[in-house]
């Protein structure tokens, strides 16, 4: 049973992450359309189901976490330092997800430049993850 939660909770990171690299990149796009509502209209429509998406995924993979934390009881520090860098991930998804709802709103987001430094952030945290996640170093 391990084995499986363990599968679907990494299948899931694996959505949630490609939902945190993309969604920025649709926010540059935002950015970069200007005045050109069936554009604008349109990179709204995709970014409100990738977010709703990524919503749904983080869900799902904290109970499969909690579910595997509850079964094997995972302690040391890495685990802590782990949490600690996917709690910074997730709040780089809530300041994404309201520069979203700013663009729907038609108020001011970041430039395009400055968006496309911000999506870079998540593999700065998901570098160190996989890492303390596979070396176990403390």
């Amino acid at each position: 049973m391990y084995l499986w939660l363990k599968t679907f909770h990494l299948v899931f990171v694996i959505a949630w992450m490609a939902v945190l690299f993309y969604l920025p990149r649709i926010l540059v796009n935002l950015a970069e359309a200007g005045d050109e509502p069936a554009v604008r209209a349109r990179l709204l429509l995709m970014g409100r189901r990738l977010a709703r998406f990524g919503h749904v995924m983080f869900g799902i993979l904290f109970v499969l976490g909690f579910a595997m934390w509850w079964m094997l009881g995972f302690q040391g520090a890495w685990m802590h330092a782990k949490l600690t860098l996917v709690a910074l991930l997730l709040l780089y998804a809530v300041a994404t997800g309201r520069w979203l709802k700013a663009a729907e709103a038609g108020r001011g987001i970041p430039s395009a430049r400055q968006l496309r430094l911000f999506n870079e952030l998540p593999l700065l945290a998901l570098v160190p993850i996989v890492w303390l996640v596979l070396a176990k170093p403390f």
